[in-house]
């Protein structure tokens, strides 16, 4: 195994320092990786790396519900099937992809982009609270679908302060899911259970 400084090659250096910077990945992992990526045909790199490009260029974020999306309006958002007096809020785009694959769910979402964190410098004001505050009506139901730790009760009683004013139907998941469970470890039996059962947010 090479050393950390006895690379044969700057781009090499230069590719198994930008895969190290991925969470999760170590400079053992990243350098058998860029070796992995060099035994490949060119072409193949090409659109690897042309995939990744088009993360930076590409890709947007929906204006109404903040998610990941191709244009201004993420498919979602666009589908006049969906409920779009049903708002689930959520923490991420990660957590949409885990609701979306139990089948179970048909209104529409909100991403937050985290949680409140003082620990970590995370505020309301990092969030997209306002964002969500300005689509609630007294007709809308909204679905607090965050970690039931500490972090993830207090964004949600803040949320709650926020928009309980309007006359909306706040609700929270029922809890299948354990105390400080993520929702993308949730298998899609349990998660869809805990949403088909939710069940209203008591401050």
């Amino acid at each position: 195994m090479l050393q950390p400084d006895n690379y044969p090659s700057q781009a090499l250096r230069e590719a198994v320092e930008a895969i190290n910077s991925l969470p999760g990945v170590g400079k053992r992992s990243a350098l058998r990786l860029a070796l992995h990526l060099l035994k490949q045909p060119s072409d193949k790199i090409h659109r690897f790396a042309s995939a990744i490009d088009k993360l930076a260029e590409g890709v947007h974020y929906c204006n109404t519900c903040m998610m990941v999306s191709d244009g201004e309006r993420c498919s979602i958002c666009a589908d006049p099937k969906r409920d779009h007096n049903t708002i689930c809020v959520v923490e991420s785009v990660r957590d949409v992809m885990s609701i979306e694959s139990t089948g179970q769910y048909k209104g529409v979402y909100h991403v937050l982009g985290g949680i409140i964190s003082p620990i970590a410098g995370i505020g309301p004001s990092d969030l997209t609270i306002k964002e969500l505050t300005a689509r609630v009506t007294p007709d809308t139901e909204v679905i607090l679908a965050l970690s039931g730790d500490v972090e993830g009760e207090t964004t949600s009683f803040y949320i709650y302060r926020q928009i309980a004013p309007s006359g909306c139907k706040v609700t929270t998941l029922a809890r299948g899911l354990g105390f400080g469970d993520d929702l993308e470890y949730a298998d899609a039996l349990t998660l869809g259970r805990s949403i088909a059962n939710r069940q209203e947010f008591k401050p």
